[in-house]
């Protein structure tokens, strides 16, 4: 048994792509947190009756796989809402009931598209769908929250504390007493944050990149708490509405 794979408790928590790779096979379920913005513009898109293709790559490649899923394609760097769709969550705020679109990003949609290899069930969580997130996943016995972090300038993985603080929250959600000692220590983060009413994550680096390129009501959106009304689940190559726990069952049910 390898040492980081967590597997004596429940719930479990490992960031980035590794988690995909190394951990997403070991249980039933895994929980994809990339609050800005990726995971942000899901639960928007789903809770508006849409669908959100993930795809890993920015470049010419997006508009072709768009056009083998009959979607739109999103545009790569984050715009105006005036501006059509892209990783920006204000500009997915007005997608109608039944659009279909690919939203191409190197940290959620990347991890996203890599854990549909996996057979397990897929969710995509963030703050603004939290409980919604948590209630669908207790249909299942053994959870990885996946946290994926950010990028450095030069390409390198740089950890976010809002994937952090998001994963622990839907941990507590969960309410599960087994949980790893990495997955009790995102509970703990969410505590901290929770009692500060999220506050403090506006000036966390995420944010302040945000803020600096003009994208103030972003960082609100992705600040917001369990406003969204779905959970968000991977069904084939899309994420759409999730089941209710009580329906959603086992993968392959």
């Amino acid at each position: 048994m390898a040492f980081y794979r967590q597997s004596e408790f429940e719930v479990r928590l490992e960031w980035g792509l590794p988690a995909v790779e190394y951990l997403a096979r070991e249980v039933d379920c895994a929980v994809i947190v990339d609050v800005m913005s990726f995971s942000t513009c899901v639960s928007l898109a789903t809770d508006n009756g849409a669908r959100i293709y993930p795809y890993p790559w920015k470049d010419d490649s997006a508009v072709k796989y768009g056009l083998q899923v009959c979607a739109h394609t999103a545009s790569p760097d984050r715009r105006p809402d005036d501006e059509g769709y892209s990783l920006s969550p204000a500009s997915i705020r007005t997608i109608g009931r039944g659009g279909r679109l690919v939203l191409p990003s190197p940290n959620g949609s990347a991890l996203s598209f890599r854990a549909r290899a996996c057979g397990n069930a897929v969710f995509s969580g963030c703050f603004r769908n939290m409980s919604a997130t948590a209630e669908a996943c207790r249909a299942f016995s053994r959870i990885l929250l996946i946290p994926c972090g950010e990028r450095w300038p030069d390409g390198t993985f740089r950890p976010a504390v809002e994937d952090y603080v998001a994963a622990g929250g839907i941990i507590a959600a969960l309410g599960r007493q087994s949980a790893s000692p990495e997955a009790q220590a995102a509970v703990a983060a969410w505590e901290y944050h929770q009692h500060h009413q999220l506050d403090l994550l506006r000036a966390c680096s995420s944010a302040l990149e945000l803020r600096e390129r003009g994208f103030e009501r972003d960082v609100t959106l992705c600040l917001e708490h369990d406003s969204g009304l779905t959970a968000c689940r991977l069904q084939g190559d899309f994420y759409d509405a999730a089941e209710s726990a009580g329906a959603a069952g086992k993968p392959g049910q």
